[in-house]
């Protein structure tokens, strides 16, 4: 499912020419925004719920570079999801549907109030249920993958 679709800015290219590395996670931080506009947790959601989402963890894996006035586009496949918590996998794709960066990140919903984890209100639930997701079998090649130098 798509997203959210944007141009790299001039202010995010770097000394090599091309869009730098803390760029793709302020891409992908607009993402999880459009995610949570898409569920209920817009500016009007949250308010109303009294609830939001906050980032636990997140994998970067840089693909290919951007450059400048580069169409990007972002979709998302939700991996798991419990009462309170998404699992959800981002791929950024240029205009040409190219893999440029992928993000997998866990969110956490949050009680804004007591700023404690909670479970999703009712109708953010549901638009959560709504979301594309991966059979279990069936993830993206580059989701659930770690870190480490292979021997």
């Amino acid at each position: 499912m798509m997203l959210l679709e944007t141009r790299v800015a001039r202010e995010w290219v770097d000394y090599n020419g091309h869009m730098n590395d803390a760029e793709y996670a302020r891409v992908f931080s607009l993402a999880v925004e459009a995610l949570m506009d898409r569920i209920g947790l817009d500016t009007a959601g949250r308010e109303h719920h009294g609830y939001t989402l906050y980032t636990l963890e997140t994998h970067l894996c840089y693909r290919r570079e951007a450059h400048e006035g580069q169409t990007l586009r972002v979709d998302v496949t939700l991996l798991d999801r419990d009462a309170k918590r998404l699992h959800v996998f981002f791929a950024l794709r240029d205009d040409t549907d190219r893999l440029l960066a992928t993000s997998e990140q866990m969110l956490m919903g949050i009680d804004s109030e007591a700023v404690r984890p909670a479970p999703f209100p009712a109708p953010v639930a549901e638009a959560v249920a709504a979301l594309p997701r991966a059979a279990a079998d069936a993830w993206p090649e580059l989701a659930g993958r770690t870190i480490g130098i292979r021997r």
